[in-house]
């Protein structure tokens, strides 16, 4: 897609206050360091170029030992600072590659529920990962350009400074035919050579950019079929299918096969054997070429008496360096092209709205959690599917009861759940709390009146207590109670560390390991932890072993008091402990009503289910 250098300029502006936010420090380090590191040059050059005059003039010993001092301090401060920043800048670099996954950490917490469970969002998400992975474009990146503009434009201003008298003074009149070198077309011509070439070498370098850039998709593959298959391995559910089915060949043979972009005979081989490498031998060249005209012009008019060796030396210097600064300036324009694209995947991803309405009522904390929730003629698709999830549901049910929602995979019961918890919002229908359509209540006010553990719950590496009350700071006997209540206290009881035991060993040594009924217990104790009217568990006994599972069962009316309690299982015998039970088949409630009730229709959805798991239920 084609921007305009108006749009180059605003995205890279917009980059740079965002990483600005997460990094206070961070560019006004940059500006300073990549001054000094423009301005350095000059001042070596200028200060030789005043002691190579004096060498070759009067030799005053004062005026010479003023000079050399004068170089020595400012040479040495100048590069002292410049070190300084120079590291300063590096740590920050480090740190700020880092805090910049603070905006995308916050976008995907705050992003509607529905976009964040999108496959398209997460492959934006992957694709802005792997530009930065390959070849650092995106985000970071504008911060590199930055820095190029920076040494840039430092870079012209010192150099007009130092050169301008190179084409202001004249040479003398005795010059004869040198005299030439007066005359302000040959002056203008020689400066618009310079400029010209440098000019030229820049969009060179452009062009190798634009080839880069059009490698993208070629590179962003590679690159995920390197790192998936390089990381497959050290995955910890994945070792033992390797060896057991011998898998490293299969491994080896997808990682070579789909990594040769990156081989001599892949699309940057090519690139870099074609037009890419042609452009960027032309541009050093042409740099090259830039270098000798200034020898040539500089050399010509100290021939002719228009200033001593110290000034010539003091000009080709500074108009070396300012013609490459003029070049870097156009490669750092050139690098800001080919990025743009990637700011803009940036941007639409950090620029999702958030278009589910928040509502304004506040939902009333009663004292007796007497709430009723009613689904009422609800219909719902997942986007980008054509086929209904749910059709027509509609019941009601009081908070107090145990509800069971069986049914076989794809029936509907998830999706009933996280339509009942407003992370999606129905195409027809309405789903009331109370009387009131829950899209009219606050969105974070509604979702405290839930505490659920889903099936693929996540455990975070942190302490035991942290997990359960989801904060630092907590109650530490709720927590304990809470554990206990979820069958996870004989262990509990067994840990040194107690609460303050960390999960996992992804930041120390001392982390444990859980197994998968142990943090299942866990979950359900941070659900019971939160103590909100409805506790929503999705398979809640899939990881655990007969025994435990019963446990949990026996436990079940004590630990959820006079919550509602809502289980989607598979396992039909914990429907008996439910006073409720809605029967899903093809996105629709077939049946509803107690287990002894639904058993007793033996052509019913219920029974046939039932049927089919009685053999573990009896002897």
């Amino acid at each position: 897609m084609k921007h305009t250098m108006r749009e180059h300029f605003s995205m890279e502006l917009r980059a740079i206050k965002m990483l600005h936010g997460v990094s206070p420090k961070f560019f006004p380090i940059v500006t300073i360091n990549n001054t000094l590191a423009a301005l350095l040059p000059y001042v070596t050059v200028f200060f030789s170029a005043k002691v190579l005059s004096e060498l070759a003039t009067q030799r005053r010993p004062e005026v010479l030992w003023k000079w050399v001092i004068l170089t020595a301090l400012t040479t040495g401060i100048l590069a002292i600072l410049s070190a300084f920043f120079k590291e300063r800048e590096e740590t920050l670099l480090d740190d700020i590659w880092g805090r910049k996954e603070i905006l995308f950490c916050k976008k995907a917490m705050s992003m509607d529920f529905a976009d964040a469970d999108r496959q398209e969002t997460r492959d934006l998400r992957a694709q802005i990962a792997q530009n930065e992975n390959w070849s650092g474009l995106g985000l970071m990146y504008a911060a590199i350009v930055y820095k190029e503009m920076v040494k840039g434009v430092i870079g012209i201003l010192g150099g007009v400074a130092l050169t301008v008298n190179l084409f202001a003074i004249p040479v003398p009149e005795s010059a004869g035919n040198l005299r030439i070198l007066n005359s302000p077309l040959l002056i203008f011509l020689f400066a618009a050579v310079l400029i010209g070439v440098s000019m030229l070498a820049g969009f060179l370098y452009g062009k190798v950019a634009d080839y880069t850039n059009r490698l993208t998709r070629d590179a962003t593959f590679g690159n995920r079929v390197f790192t998936y298959m390089c990381t497959f391995p050290f995955a910890k559910n994945n070792r033992l299918d390797i060896r057991i089915y011998n898998q490293q060949p299969l491994i080896s043979r997808a990682y070579s096969d789909n990594n040769a972009v990156f081989s001599a005979d892949g699309s940057f081989g090519r690139a870099a054997r074609g037009p890419m490498g042609l452009c960027s031998a032309l541009a050093v060249s042409i740099s090259a070429v830039t270098t000798g005209f200034i020898y040539v012009f500089t050399c010509l008019k100290a021939w002719a008496g228009a200033f001593d060796v110290g000034s010539v030396t003091q000009y080709v210097g500074a108009a070396t360096a300012l013609a490459g600064s003029v070049y870097a300036m156009l490669e750092a324009y050139g690098d800001m092209k080919a990025n743009t694209e990637h700011l803009a995947t940036t941007f639409r991803y950090l620029d999702m709205p958030n278009a589910m309405y928040q509502g304004s009522l506040t939902t009333e904390k009663r004292a007796d959690r007497n709430y009723q929730v009613e689904f009422r003629n609800v219909s719902f698709k997942y986007p980008g599917s054509e086929t209904w999830a749910l059709r027509n549901v509609s019941m009601k049910f009081q908070i107090g009861k145990r509800l069971a929602i069986v049914g076989e995979n794809g029936s509907g019961k998830t999706t009933f759940i996280k339509l009942l918890c407003r992370l999606y919002d129905p195409q027809e229908g309405e789903i009331l709390l109370n009387g009131i359509d829950i899209r009219k209540y606050r969105y974070d006010d509604y979702m405290g009146i839930f505490s659920i553990v889903f099936q693929d719950f996540q455990l975070i590496s942190q302490s035991l207590g942290s997990n359960v009350a989801g904060s630092v700071d907590y109650d530490a006997q709720r927590v304990k109670k809470a554990l206990t209540d979820a069958g996870f206290g004989p262990r509990l009881e067994s840990l040194p560390k107690g609460l303050d035991t960390q999960l996992y060993k992804d930041y120390g040594e001392d982390g444990i390991e859980v197994s998968g009924g142990e943090a299942q217990k866990i979950a359900i104790a941070r659900a019971l932890y939160k103590n909100a009217p409805f506790i929503i568990l999705d398979e809640p006994t899939a990881a655990l072993d007969p025994m435990a599972e019963a446990e949990i069962y026996a436990k079940f009316n004590e630990i959820s008091g006079d919550k509602t309690a809502i289980y989607i299982s598979h396992r039909l015998s914990s429907c008996k402990f439910c006073d409720e039970i809605l029967v899903f088949h093809q996105g629709a409630i077939v049946q509803q009503g107690t287990h002894e009730a639904l058993l007793s229709r033996k052509d019913g959805k219920y029974a046939q289910l039932w049927n089919a798991q009685a053999q573990y239920y009896t002897k």
